[in-house]
C-alpha cells in the first residue's frame, strides 16, 4: 500500500529499522532510493504483460513449439494491426513465417530472391516495427535484458527512434540499417530480432502439465523449456509417472515403457533419453516367441512407421511382444507396492491373484469374468506377483538405465525447479486435474502417513512428497515412501492427479466384458460446472480478485459432442483440447490455449498442425478460433497484478528508507 513520507512515524521506522538497514545496502543514498522509486512507479503504470497458458502437449513437439513461436496467434494479430491494408495478405503471411522460423525461412527466401539488398531493407524495417509494438509494454531496462548481446546496442537504437524522412535523425536511422546489410550481418540480425519478438510477445508461459507420452517429442519440448526464460508448470499425471521412473520406481518405469510401446513411440525413450531397450526386446522375443500378442498392437503408429513393409511388420510384432512383456511385469510391480503400502488401500488392484488359468477366467470384485488372453508363461499360479529370475534381471537393467539417463534427470530437475502441484498467478488458480471432493461437494480429507490433508494442504503435501523422492537429505525410509507415493499419485483414487475409483489397465487388456473397463470419476468432475463449488475452492486456496478463475487441463474437451471449455459461469476453464493426435478424432480440435493480456482473457481453439516444414515452405499457420472469455472494462496495468503488488510494497519500503535517511535514523553511504 502506498505510504507518503509525511504519514510515517518515528515508531514505524524504529520497528522496521533492521530491515531498512539491510535495504540501505542496496540503495545506499537518497538519490539511489529515489531513482528506484521513480523507476518502479513507472513500471506499475505500464499495461499488464501477456501471459500464455498451454496444457497437455503430450509429446507433440512440433505443434507445441509452433504455438510458442506464434504466441497463439498474438504475433499474427500484431502484424495485422501494424500493416493492415499496407501489405498484401501473402506478404503478411511471409513476414509471420519469417518471425516464427527465421533461420529456415531465410534459406528459402535467399534461394529465390533476386534483389537481396532490397529484401533486407524492407524486411528489417518491418521487423523493427513489429518489435517496437510487442515491446511497448516493457521498460527499456527489461528490454535491454532480453536483447541479444551481439546486436543489443543497435536494436535498442532502432527501437527507440522513429524518424521520418524530414527528421534530422533519419540519416542516422538509415545508416544503421544500411550498415547491417553492407557488413553482411543482415541474416544474423534478422534471426536475432525475430527471436526477440517471440520472447517479448509473451511475458510468462504457464504450462498445465502432461508433457510426456503419446507423441514422439516430449524430450524436445523439455529441451525448449530448458532454454525458456519465464515459465512455470503444474505437474500432470503423465509428468508424475516419468518422475517416478526417473526416481527408480519400477512400476512407473514399466508404465512409461508400456505407454510408449502402446503408441509406437520409441523416439523419446531411445533417441531422447538413451534408454536401452535391447534387454526388454531380447526377453520379449524369447518369452513370447509363440504368442501373437494380438491385444498388444500399436494403438497409434507414427507416420514414419506407417509404411507397409516386411520390416515394419516385424517391428510391429516385436513392439507387441515387448508391450505384453512389460505389462505383465507392471502388474506384478504394482502389486508389490500395494503389499508394502497397505495404507494405499488398493488390495482390489492385485488382479493377477484372481486369474484362473485352467478356466481362462479372472475374478474381480467377487465376479468371475472370461479372459481375452491366457498366454501368461511368466505367471506362477502359486505366487502370481513374483517376478521370474529373467524378469528381475530385466528390471534391474531398466532401473539402472532410467536412473543413469543424464538428460532425463536434467529434465526432471528443470520441472522440479519450475513447478509444483498447483500455482496461483493474477487471480488464476492452476492445477492439472482436480481437487478431491466429497459427495456433497466439500473438500475431501486424504490420509497420508496418518495425517489428514485436504484442498490447499493436500496439494502442498503431495508436492513436498514428490520433492522428497529426489532428496538424499531426508531419511531413506521417507524417501522410499515418497517414491512409492509418486506411483499412487499416478493411479490412486484419492490422488489429485487421478481422482477416479480405479485404473482399469488390466481389464482393458485381458477382460472381454467392457463393463469392467469403466473408471468412475471423482466428485470434482460432477461439481466443476457449479459456481458455488468453484468459489469455495478458490476461497480455500486464498485466491482473491473480482475476476478469478480455476484453469485445468487433463480432460480433453470433446467439442464434437458439444462440450465447452468454459464452465461455472466462466470461473473454470478447461484448456485440454487435444494436442495429442490420438485425441483429435474425439475432440474435433487440436488443443486450446489461453492468453491473458491487458484487455482480458482470450481462448483459442486450434486446428491440427501438419508440420513445421509446411509452415516454413507454404506459410501454413495453425488455424485458431479466438473466443473472448472475459473483457476488462479498462486496460489492466502492472499495478493490478501480483508482480505489481510486490513492487508497490517495495515502493512503500523505499519511502520508509527515504524518511530514515532524511531524519537521521540511517546515514547515507558515501561513494
Amino acid at each position: 500500500m502506498e505510504q507518503k513520507e509525511n504519514q510515517l512515524t518515528e515508531e514505524a521506522i524504529r520497528a522496521d529499522l533492521r530491515y531498512l538497514q539491510l535495504l540501505a545496502q542496496s540503495y545506499p543514498s537518497i538519490a539511489d532510493a529515489s531513482s528506484e522509486i521513480i523507476n518502479l512507479e513507472a513500471i506499475l503504470n505500464l499495461p499488464k504483460p501477456t501471459e500464455h497458458f498451454i496444457s497437455d502437449p503430450h509429446g507433440e513437439s512440433e505443434a507445441f513449439n509452433h504455438v510458442l513461436r506464434n504466441a497463439s496467434g498474438y504475433i499474427k494479430r500484431k502484424v495485422e494491426d501494424i500493416f493492415g491494408n499496407t501489405l498484401r495478405k501473402a506478404e503478411k503471411k511471409e513476414l509471420c513465417t519469417l518471425i516464427y522460423y527465421p533461420e529456415q525461412k531465410l534459406r528459402l527466401i535467399k534461394a529465390k530472391e533476386q534483389n537481396l539488398d532490397s529484401f533486407y531493407t524492407i524486411t528489417l524495417n518491418q521487423l523493427i516495427k513489429v518489435c517496437r509494438e510487442v515491446s511497448a509494454k516493457y521498460t527499456r531496462s527489461k528490454i535491454r535484458k532480453e536483447l541479444p548481446r551481439e546486436f543489443g546496442y543497435v536494436i535498442e537504437e532502432l527501437l527507440h527512434e522513429t524518424p521520418t524522412a524530414s527528421d534530422k535523425k533519419f540519416q542516422y536511422y538509415k545508416v544503421l540499417i544500411d550498415t547491417i546489410i553492407e557488413t553482411q550481418r543482415a541474416d544474423h540480425f534478422i534471426v536475432a530480432i525475430c527471436n526477440l519478438i517471440q520472447r517479448l510477445a509473451i511475458d510468462r508461459l504457464h504450462l498445465l502439465g502432461d508433457i510426456w507420452d503419446r507423441g514422439p517429442g516430449a524430450h524436445l519440448i523439455m529441451d525448449t523449456l530448458l532454454g525458456y526464460n519465464h515459465f512455470d508448470i503444474v505437474w500432470g499425471n503423465h509428468d508424475i509417472d516419468w518422475f517416478g521412473a526417473a526416481a527408480g520406481n519400477r512400476a512407473c518405469i514399466c508404465n512409461v515403457l508400456r505407454l510408449s510401446l502402446r503408441y509406437g513411440n520409441m523416439a523419446t525413450l531411445e533417441d531422447g533419453y538413451g534408454i536401452n531397450l535391447l534387454p526388454l526386446a531380447t526377453f520379449a522375443m524369447e518369452t513370447y516367441k509363440h504368442d501373437p500378442c494380438a491385444l498388444f498392437g500399436v494403438l497409434e503408429v507414427n507416420d514414419k512407421e506407417a509404411k507397409d513393409s516386411k520390416q515394419d511388420e516385424k517391428t510391429k510384432r516385436l513392439i507387441a511382444q515387448m508391450h505384453k512383456a512389460i505389462s505383465i511385469i507392471q502388474f506384478k510391480e504394482e502389486a508389490r507396492i500395494i503389499n508394502r503400502r497397505p495404507e494405499f488401500d488398493m488390495d482390489d488392484r492385485k488382479l493377477l491373484e484372481g486369474i484362473h488359468l485352467e478356466r481362462g477366467t479372472c475374478t474381480i470384485g467377487g465376479v468371475e469374468y472370461e479372459m481375452s488372453d491366457t498366454l501368461l508363461p511368466t505367471l506362477n499360479p502359486n505366487n502370481p506377483n513374483a517376478l521370474t529370475e529373467e524378469e528381475e534381471l530385466l528390471m534391474q537393467k531398466l532401473e539402472h538405465s532410467f536412473l543413469t539417463s543424464e538428460k532425463l534427470q536434467r529434465h526432471v530437475d528443470c520441472l522440479l525447479a519450475h513447478g509444483c502441484m498447483y500455482a496461483i498467478a493474477n487471480s488464476n488458480l492452476m492445477f492439472h486435474a482436480s481437487v478431491p471432493l466429497n459427495e456433497d461437494g466439500t473438500l475431501r480429507e486424504v490420509t497420508i502417513r496418518g495425517k489428514k490433508y485436504k484442498g490447499l494442504e493436500l496439494m502442498k503435501k503431495t508436492g513436498h512428497l514428490v520433492r522428497e523422492a529426489f532428496s538424499h537429505d531426508v531419511p531413506e525410509e521417507k524417501r522410499l515412501f515418497a517414491i512409492d507415493y509418486i506411483w499412487y499419485l499416478w493411479c490412486g483414487k484419492d490422488s489429485p492427479l487421478f481422482d477416479k475409483d480405479k485404473m482399469t489397465t488390466f481389464e482393458r487388456y485381458f477382460i472381454k466384458d467392457k463393463s469392467t473397463h469403466a473408471e468412475a470419476k471423482g466428485y470434482y468432475y460432477q461439481y466443476n460446472n457449479d459456481e458455488k463449488t468453484i468459489d469455495m475452492i478458490l476461497d480455500a486456496f486464498g485466491v482473491t480478485g473480482n475476476h478469478r478463475h480455476i484453469i485445468n487441463g487433463h480432460v480433453p474437451v470433446r467439442t464434437l459432442k458439444g462440450e465447452t471449455p468454459i464452465k461455472a459461469n466462466g470461473k473454470l476453464l478447461v484448456i485440454d483440447g487435444g494436442f495429442s493426435k490420438a485425441y483429435q478424432p474425439k475432440t474435433g480440435i487440436a488443443g486450446y490455449t489461453l492468453t491473458y493480456h491487458s484487455r482480458g482473457l482470450e481462448l483459442v481453439a486450434h486446428q491440427p498442425f501438419r508440420s513445421s516444414t509446411e509452415a516454413i515452405e507454404k506459410g501454413v499457420d495453425i488455424k485458431g478460433v479466438t473466443q473472448i472469455v472475459e473483457l476488462s472494462n479498462h486496460r489492466m496495468l502492472v499495478k493490478e497484478t501480483d508482480k505489481g503488488r510486490i513492487l508497490a510494497a517495495k515502493v512503500a519500503d523505499l519511502k520508509k528508507l527515504l524518511f530514515a535517511y532524511r531524519n537521521g535514523f540511517i546515514k547515507e553511504i558515501s561513494k
